[in-house]
Protein backbone atom coordinates (compact mmCIF):
# COMPACT_ATOMS: atom_id res chain seq x y z
CA UNK A 1 0.00 0.00 0.00
CA UNK A 2 1.30 3.36 -1.08
CA UNK A 3 0.45 5.30 2.37
CA UNK A 4 3.14 8.36 1.92
CA UNK A 5 3.10 11.10 -0.96
CA UNK A 6 6.34 11.03 -3.32
CA UNK A 7 8.77 14.00 -3.11
CA UNK A 8 7.03 16.04 -5.84
CA UNK A 9 8.73 19.20 -5.96
CA UNK A 10 7.54 22.44 -7.81
CA UNK A 11 9.36 26.25 -7.75
CA UNK A 12 8.71 29.47 -8.69
CA UNK A 13 11.34 31.79 -9.17
CA UNK A 14 11.02 35.55 -9.44
CA UNK A 15 13.69 38.77 -10.18
CA UNK A 16 16.32 39.42 -8.64
CA UNK A 17 17.05 35.19 -8.85
CA UNK A 18 15.93 34.79 -12.46
CA UNK A 19 16.99 36.31 -15.39
CA UNK A 20 15.38 39.93 -17.73
CA UNK A 21 12.69 40.41 -16.11
CA UNK A 22 11.19 36.78 -15.94
CA UNK A 23 9.59 34.73 -13.59
CA UNK A 24 10.56 30.76 -13.86
CA UNK A 25 8.02 28.11 -12.83
CA UNK A 26 9.03 24.35 -12.80
CA UNK A 27 6.99 21.23 -11.11
CA UNK A 28 8.10 17.36 -11.96
CA UNK A 29 5.05 15.24 -11.38
CA UNK A 30 5.49 12.41 -9.16
CA UNK A 31 3.06 9.50 -9.37
CA UNK A 32 2.75 5.87 -9.22
CA UNK A 33 5.37 4.33 -11.97
CA UNK A 34 3.17 2.99 -14.56
CA UNK A 35 0.84 5.99 -14.73
CA UNK A 36 0.71 7.40 -17.91
CA UNK A 37 0.50 11.05 -18.66
CA UNK A 38 -0.92 12.97 -21.47
CA UNK A 39 -1.22 16.88 -22.31
CA UNK A 40 -4.22 18.36 -23.46
CA UNK A 41 -5.39 21.68 -24.83
CA UNK A 42 -9.14 22.92 -24.06
CA UNK A 43 -10.13 26.20 -25.79
CA UNK A 44 -11.65 28.93 -24.08
CA UNK A 45 -15.31 28.28 -24.35
CA UNK A 46 -18.65 29.96 -22.83
CA UNK A 47 -21.26 28.06 -21.10
CA UNK A 48 -25.39 27.91 -20.86
CA UNK A 49 -26.33 29.06 -17.53
CA UNK A 50 -27.35 26.27 -14.94
CA UNK A 51 -24.76 23.58 -17.28
CA UNK A 52 -22.53 21.60 -15.46
CA UNK A 53 -19.39 19.99 -15.54
CA UNK A 54 -18.39 16.53 -15.00
CA UNK A 55 -15.33 16.27 -12.69
CA UNK A 56 -13.14 13.33 -11.82
CA UNK A 57 -15.73 12.15 -9.54
CA UNK A 58 -18.76 14.67 -8.68
CA UNK A 59 -20.35 16.75 -11.15
CA UNK A 60 -20.85 20.75 -10.02
CA UNK A 61 -21.87 24.14 -11.50
CA UNK A 62 -20.60 25.48 -14.80
CA UNK A 63 -19.11 28.84 -15.09
CA UNK A 64 -20.40 31.23 -17.83
CA UNK A 65 -17.26 31.46 -19.50
CA UNK A 66 -13.91 29.28 -18.80
CA UNK A 67 -10.31 30.32 -20.08
CA UNK A 68 -8.26 28.18 -22.60
CA UNK A 69 -6.00 25.81 -21.14
CA UNK A 70 -3.07 23.70 -21.40
CA UNK A 71 -2.57 20.65 -18.80
CA UNK A 72 -0.21 17.82 -17.68
CA UNK A 73 -2.18 15.26 -16.40
CA UNK A 74 -2.83 11.71 -15.30
CA UNK A 75 -4.65 10.08 -18.26
CA UNK A 76 -7.46 8.26 -16.07
CA UNK A 77 -8.48 11.68 -14.55
CA UNK A 78 -11.24 15.30 -15.03
CA UNK A 79 -8.11 17.63 -13.61
CA UNK A 80 -4.29 17.81 -14.07
CA UNK A 81 -1.21 18.01 -12.09
CA UNK A 82 -0.07 20.86 -13.50
CA UNK A 83 -1.17 23.42 -15.98
CA UNK A 84 -1.36 26.84 -17.33
CA UNK A 85 -3.67 29.07 -19.02
CA UNK A 86 -4.12 31.46 -21.62
CA UNK A 87 -3.63 34.77 -18.81
CA UNK A 88 -0.04 33.29 -18.08
CA UNK A 89 -1.57 31.63 -14.89
CA UNK A 90 0.25 28.73 -13.73
CA UNK A 91 -1.23 26.13 -11.48
CA UNK A 92 0.26 22.89 -9.38
CA UNK A 93 -0.86 20.65 -7.27
CA UNK A 94 0.82 18.44 -4.30
CA UNK A 95 -0.56 15.69 -2.47
CA UNK A 96 -0.08 16.21 0.99
CA UNK A 97 -1.26 14.83 4.77
CA UNK A 98 -1.82 16.45 7.30
CA UNK A 99 -3.59 15.99 11.05
CA UNK A 100 -6.89 16.17 9.44
CA UNK A 101 -7.48 12.38 8.00
CA UNK A 102 -8.39 12.77 4.06
CA UNK A 103 -11.49 11.79 3.02
CA UNK A 104 -12.06 8.53 1.20
CA UNK A 105 -15.99 10.02 0.10
CA UNK A 106 -15.75 11.08 -3.60
CA UNK A 107 -15.36 14.88 -3.53
CA UNK A 108 -13.14 16.95 -5.45
CA UNK A 109 -9.44 15.97 -6.36
CA UNK A 110 -6.72 18.42 -5.42
CA UNK A 111 -5.94 17.80 -9.45
CA UNK A 112 -8.90 18.60 -10.29
CA UNK A 113 -9.09 22.35 -8.67
CA UNK A 114 -5.86 22.81 -10.54
CA UNK A 115 -7.73 22.85 -13.59
CA UNK A 116 -10.85 24.64 -11.85
CA UNK A 117 -8.38 27.17 -10.82
CA UNK A 118 -6.99 27.86 -14.65
CA UNK A 119 -10.43 27.38 -16.28
CA UNK A 120 -11.78 29.99 -13.86
CA UNK A 121 -8.83 32.69 -13.17
CA UNK A 122 -7.49 35.12 -15.16
CA UNK A 123 -5.02 36.11 -12.29
CA UNK A 124 -2.86 34.08 -9.36
CA UNK A 125 -5.14 35.61 -6.68
CA UNK A 126 -8.67 35.12 -8.93
CA UNK A 127 -7.15 31.25 -9.10
CA UNK A 128 -6.74 30.67 -5.53
CA UNK A 129 -10.35 32.26 -4.58
CA UNK A 130 -11.72 30.02 -6.88
CA UNK A 131 -10.03 27.16 -5.47
CA UNK A 132 -10.85 27.88 -1.80
CA UNK A 133 -14.26 28.48 -2.53
CA UNK A 134 -14.87 25.19 -4.33
CA UNK A 135 -13.27 23.52 -1.45
CA UNK A 136 -15.95 25.58 1.07
CA UNK A 137 -19.07 24.17 -1.07
CA UNK A 138 -17.84 20.39 -2.75
CA UNK A 139 -15.02 19.97 0.05
CA UNK A 140 -11.73 17.52 -0.99
CA UNK A 141 -11.70 13.44 -1.34
CA UNK A 142 -11.41 10.53 -3.16
CA UNK A 143 -8.66 7.83 -4.61
CA UNK A 144 -5.65 9.90 -6.11
CA UNK A 145 -4.69 6.45 -7.51
CA UNK A 146 -5.98 4.47 -10.28
CA UNK A 147 -6.05 1.64 -7.87
CA UNK A 148 -9.25 -0.52 -7.55
CA UNK A 149 -7.86 -2.52 -4.44
CA UNK A 150 -7.13 0.51 -1.84
CA UNK A 151 -8.12 4.46 -1.57
CA UNK A 152 -5.28 6.44 -1.54
CA UNK A 153 -6.55 10.11 -0.05
CA UNK A 154 -4.88 13.38 0.64
CA UNK A 155 -5.39 17.04 1.00
CA UNK A 156 -3.72 19.43 -1.33
CA UNK A 157 -1.17 22.12 -1.44
CA UNK A 158 -0.85 23.98 -4.84
CA UNK A 159 1.68 26.59 -6.19
CA UNK A 160 -0.22 29.07 -8.07
CA UNK A 161 1.61 31.69 -10.06
CA UNK A 162 1.25 34.72 -12.36
CA UNK A 163 3.48 37.38 -14.22
CA UNK A 164 3.29 39.26 -10.98
CA UNK A 165 3.01 36.95 -8.02
CA UNK A 166 2.95 33.40 -6.68
CA UNK A 167 0.45 31.93 -3.87
CA UNK A 168 0.97 29.21 -1.79
CA UNK A 169 -2.41 27.43 -0.89
CA UNK A 170 -2.21 24.95 1.69
CA UNK A 171 -5.35 23.14 2.88
CA UNK A 172 -6.77 20.40 5.11
CA UNK A 173 -9.98 19.60 4.35
CA UNK A 174 -12.11 22.46 3.83
CA UNK A 175 -9.29 24.59 6.21
CA UNK A 176 -6.45 26.27 4.03
CA UNK A 177 -4.21 29.52 4.43
CA UNK A 178 -1.53 30.94 1.82
CA UNK A 179 1.29 33.36 1.56
CA UNK A 180 1.79 35.70 -1.39
CA UNK A 181 5.28 36.56 -2.77
CA UNK A 182 6.22 37.97 -5.51
CA UNK A 183 11.20 38.45 -5.08
CA UNK A 184 13.20 35.30 -4.74
CA UNK A 185 12.90 31.65 -4.46
CA UNK A 186 9.59 29.50 -3.66
CA UNK A 187 9.34 26.04 -3.36
CA UNK A 188 6.55 23.25 -2.17
CA UNK A 189 6.95 19.90 -1.77
CA UNK A 190 4.40 17.30 -0.32
CA UNK A 191 4.19 18.82 3.33
CA UNK A 192 3.33 21.41 4.72
CA UNK A 193 5.90 24.79 5.04
CA UNK A 194 3.49 27.78 5.64
CA UNK A 195 4.60 28.57 9.22
CA UNK A 196 3.16 32.42 11.22
CA UNK A 197 3.14 34.62 7.73
CA UNK A 198 -0.08 33.98 6.22
CA UNK A 199 -1.52 36.70 3.91
CA UNK A 200 -4.79 34.89 3.49
CA UNK A 201 -6.61 32.13 5.21
CA UNK A 202 -9.97 30.51 5.77
CA UNK A 203 -11.97 33.30 8.35
CA UNK A 204 -12.54 29.73 11.01
CA UNK A 205 -9.10 28.17 10.63
CA UNK A 206 -8.11 29.41 14.28
CA UNK A 207 -11.37 28.80 15.63
CA UNK A 208 -10.90 25.06 14.27
CA UNK A 209 -7.30 24.29 15.24
CA UNK A 210 -8.54 25.50 18.64
CA UNK A 211 -11.50 23.60 18.63
CA UNK A 212 -9.40 20.04 17.90
CA UNK A 213 -6.84 21.12 21.40
CA UNK A 214 -4.04 21.70 18.25
CA UNK A 215 -3.23 25.32 19.27
CA UNK A 216 -3.46 26.91 22.36
CA UNK A 217 -4.64 30.26 21.10
CA UNK A 218 -1.36 31.94 23.07
CA UNK A 219 1.66 31.12 21.37
CA UNK A 220 2.17 32.22 17.61
CA UNK A 221 0.06 30.43 15.40
CA UNK A 222 2.46 28.50 12.98
CA UNK A 223 0.02 26.84 10.41
CA UNK A 224 2.27 23.91 9.67
CA UNK A 225 3.36 23.59 13.24
CA UNK A 226 -0.27 23.05 14.21
CA UNK A 227 -1.52 21.30 11.25
CA UNK A 228 1.25 18.75 10.57
CA UNK A 229 1.20 15.05 11.82
CA UNK A 230 4.63 15.09 13.87
CA UNK A 231 7.41 16.53 12.56
CA UNK A 232 6.64 16.67 9.00
CA UNK A 233 6.62 20.29 8.52
CA UNK A 234 10.47 20.71 8.48
CA UNK A 235 11.83 22.21 5.32
CA UNK A 236 11.91 19.49 2.28
CA UNK A 237 12.92 21.97 -0.76
CA UNK A 238 15.95 20.47 -2.81
CA UNK A 239 16.39 22.00 -5.50
CA UNK A 240 15.76 25.89 -3.59
CA UNK A 241 19.31 26.37 -3.39
CA UNK A 242 20.86 25.41 -6.52
CA UNK A 243 18.09 27.83 -7.90
CA UNK A 244 19.13 30.66 -5.43
CA UNK A 245 22.92 30.06 -5.79
CA UNK A 246 22.27 30.87 -9.18
CA UNK A 247 21.35 34.12 -8.21
CA UNK A 248 20.07 36.28 -11.32
CA UNK A 249 20.80 33.73 -14.31
CA UNK A 250 17.65 31.20 -13.42
CA UNK A 251 16.19 30.90 -16.97
CA UNK A 252 14.20 27.60 -18.48
CA UNK A 253 17.27 25.91 -18.88
CA UNK A 254 18.28 26.43 -15.09
CA UNK A 255 14.81 25.09 -14.31
CA UNK A 256 14.85 22.12 -16.33
CA UNK A 257 18.41 21.05 -14.50
CA UNK A 258 16.97 21.28 -11.26
CA UNK A 259 14.42 18.84 -12.17
CA UNK A 260 16.09 16.40 -13.75
CA UNK A 261 18.51 15.90 -10.95
CA UNK A 262 18.13 12.81 -9.50
CA UNK A 263 20.99 13.19 -6.83
CA UNK A 264 18.98 15.53 -5.12
CA UNK A 265 15.92 13.59 -5.10
CA UNK A 266 13.83 16.25 -7.08
CA UNK A 267 13.62 13.60 -9.71
CA UNK A 268 12.11 11.17 -8.49
CA UNK A 269 13.00 7.45 -9.87
CA UNK A 270 12.14 4.64 -7.15
CA UNK A 271 10.30 1.14 -7.32
CA UNK A 272 7.03 2.85 -6.63
CA UNK A 273 7.40 6.12 -7.99
CA UNK A 274 8.59 7.97 -10.71
CA UNK A 275 8.36 11.87 -12.17
CA UNK A 276 5.87 10.95 -14.90
CA UNK A 277 5.57 14.21 -16.48
CA UNK A 278 7.00 17.74 -15.93
CA UNK A 279 6.58 21.31 -17.15
CA UNK A 280 9.09 24.55 -17.05
CA UNK A 281 6.91 27.70 -17.56
CA UNK A 282 8.77 31.54 -18.50
CA UNK A 283 6.62 34.31 -17.63
CA UNK A 284 7.99 37.44 -18.42
CA UNK A 285 6.68 40.30 -16.08
CA UNK A 286 6.45 42.24 -19.25
CA UNK A 287 3.03 41.72 -20.20
CA UNK A 288 3.47 42.62 -23.97
CA UNK A 289 5.53 39.21 -24.34
CA UNK A 290 4.26 35.93 -24.69
CA UNK A 291 4.81 33.33 -21.73
CA UNK A 292 5.90 29.97 -22.71
CA UNK A 293 4.84 26.50 -21.00
CA UNK A 294 7.15 23.52 -21.91
CA UNK A 295 5.80 19.86 -21.18
CA UNK A 296 7.75 16.95 -21.71
CA UNK A 297 4.61 14.90 -21.60
CA UNK A 298 6.72 11.55 -20.69
CA UNK A 299 8.62 10.47 -18.03
CA UNK A 300 11.70 10.88 -16.29
CA UNK A 301 12.75 14.40 -17.39
CA UNK A 302 17.23 13.12 -17.11
CA UNK A 303 15.63 11.21 -20.42
CA UNK A 304 13.27 13.18 -21.80
CA UNK A 305 12.53 16.30 -23.89
CA UNK A 306 10.76 20.05 -22.71
CA UNK A 307 8.88 20.89 -25.87
CA UNK A 308 7.41 24.41 -25.97
CA UNK A 309 3.92 25.50 -26.08
CA UNK A 310 2.55 29.15 -26.54
CA UNK A 311 -1.43 30.04 -26.49
CA UNK A 312 -2.68 31.58 -29.80
CA UNK A 313 -6.21 31.22 -31.20
CA UNK A 314 -6.60 27.95 -33.16
CA UNK A 315 -3.77 26.50 -31.31
CA UNK A 316 -2.91 23.07 -33.02
CA UNK A 317 -4.41 19.49 -30.75
CA UNK A 318 -1.85 17.00 -30.61
CA UNK A 319 -3.31 13.37 -30.69
CA UNK A 320 0.06 11.85 -30.48
CA UNK A 321 0.30 12.92 -26.47
CA UNK A 322 -3.13 11.80 -25.77
CA UNK A 323 -4.23 8.61 -24.11
CA UNK A 324 -6.81 6.75 -26.27
CA UNK A 325 -10.44 7.69 -24.73
CA UNK A 326 -12.57 4.59 -23.51
CA UNK A 327 -15.80 6.94 -22.92
CA UNK A 328 -18.18 5.65 -20.39
CA UNK A 329 -16.99 2.08 -20.78
CA UNK A 330 -13.84 3.34 -18.88
CA UNK A 331 -12.75 1.80 -15.59
CA UNK A 332 -12.48 5.25 -14.10
CA UNK A 333 -16.05 6.12 -14.78
CA UNK A 334 -17.70 2.80 -13.81
CA UNK A 335 -18.90 1.94 -9.96
CA UNK A 336 -17.12 0.18 -8.45
CA UNK A 337 -14.22 2.12 -10.23
CA UNK A 338 -10.90 0.75 -11.09
CA UNK A 339 -11.50 -2.50 -11.98
CA UNK A 340 -9.17 -3.22 -14.55
CA UNK A 341 -6.04 -0.75 -16.38
CA UNK A 342 -6.87 -0.31 -19.41
CA UNK A 343 -3.77 0.57 -21.89
CA UNK A 344 -3.62 4.41 -21.43
CA UNK A 345 -0.31 5.09 -22.91
CA UNK A 346 0.19 7.78 -26.15
CA UNK A 347 1.84 7.27 -29.33
CA UNK A 348 4.59 9.76 -27.71
CA UNK A 349 4.98 7.07 -24.32
CA UNK A 350 4.93 4.32 -26.60
CA UNK A 351 8.00 6.02 -28.48
CA UNK A 352 9.85 6.86 -25.44
CA UNK A 353 9.18 3.49 -24.31
CA UNK A 354 11.18 2.13 -26.87
CA UNK A 355 13.75 4.90 -26.73
CA UNK A 356 14.34 3.69 -22.91
CA UNK A 357 15.02 0.22 -24.01
CA UNK A 358 17.72 1.06 -26.38
CA UNK A 359 19.32 3.52 -23.73
CA UNK A 360 19.52 0.46 -21.27
CA UNK A 361 20.44 -2.14 -24.05
CA UNK A 362 22.71 -0.43 -26.35
CA UNK A 363 24.83 2.42 -24.39
CA UNK A 364 25.79 3.81 -27.50
CA UNK A 365 23.38 4.46 -29.62
CA UNK A 366 21.52 5.50 -26.55
CA UNK A 367 23.64 7.79 -25.65
CA UNK A 368 23.70 9.37 -29.41
CA UNK A 369 20.33 9.41 -29.56
CA UNK A 370 19.95 10.88 -26.16
CA UNK A 371 22.39 13.83 -27.37
CA UNK A 372 20.18 14.27 -30.70
CA UNK A 373 17.28 14.53 -28.14
CA UNK A 374 18.89 17.77 -26.14
CA UNK A 375 20.20 18.94 -29.19
CA UNK A 376 16.79 19.29 -30.53
CA UNK A 377 14.86 20.69 -27.09
CA UNK A 378 18.20 23.30 -26.98
CA UNK A 379 17.19 24.45 -30.61
CA UNK A 380 13.30 25.21 -29.58
CA UNK A 381 15.00 26.89 -26.06
CA UNK A 382 16.90 29.42 -28.36
CA UNK A 383 13.85 30.03 -30.32
CA UNK A 384 11.95 30.99 -27.42
CA UNK A 385 14.26 33.38 -26.32
CA UNK A 386 14.59 34.91 -29.33
CA UNK A 387 10.91 35.31 -29.37
CA UNK A 388 11.30 36.81 -25.42
CA UNK A 389 13.73 38.93 -26.56
CA UNK A 390 12.86 40.69 -29.73
CA UNK A 391 10.44 43.23 -29.68
CA UNK A 392 8.50 42.63 -32.59
CA UNK A 393 5.05 41.63 -32.14
CA UNK A 394 5.26 37.68 -32.08
CA UNK A 395 3.20 36.15 -35.58
CA UNK A 396 0.48 33.99 -34.14
CA UNK A 397 0.69 32.17 -37.03
CA UNK A 398 4.48 30.88 -36.60
CA UNK A 399 3.67 29.10 -33.09
CA UNK A 400 0.25 27.98 -33.55
CA UNK A 401 1.66 24.25 -34.59
CA UNK A 402 4.73 25.00 -32.49
CA UNK A 403 3.63 22.19 -29.78
CA UNK A 404 2.71 19.85 -32.11
CA UNK A 405 5.67 19.92 -34.51
CA UNK A 406 8.09 19.48 -31.74
CA UNK A 407 6.11 16.16 -31.07
CA UNK A 408 6.14 15.05 -34.10
CA UNK A 409 10.26 15.88 -35.03
CA UNK A 410 10.88 14.10 -31.48
CA UNK A 411 8.74 10.88 -33.07
CA UNK A 412 10.30 11.02 -35.66
CA UNK A 413 13.99 10.43 -33.96
CA UNK A 414 12.25 7.85 -32.13
CA UNK A 415 11.62 5.92 -35.32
Amino acid sequence: RMAAAPPSYCFVTFPPCSKDGLVVFGKNSARPRDEVQEVVYFAAANHDPGSKVECTYIEIEQVPKTHAVVLSRPSWLWGAEMGANEHGVCVANEAITTREPASESEALLGMDLVRLGLERGATAKEALDVIVALLEEHGQGGNYYEDGSSCHPFQSAFLIVDRKEAWVLETSGKYWAAEKTTEGVKCICNQLSLTTKLDAEHPELRNYARSQGWWNGDSDFNFSEVFSLGDDHLACCSGKESLEKQSGEVSAQAMMDVLRDKDSGVCVDSESFLTTSSIVSVLPQDPSFPCVHYFTGTPDPSRSIFKPFIFVDDVKLVPKVQSPSFGNDDPAKKIPRFQEKPDRRHELYKAHEWARSLLENDQDKGQKLKRIMLELEKQGLEAMEDILTHTEVLDPAEVVDLFYDCVDTELKFFK
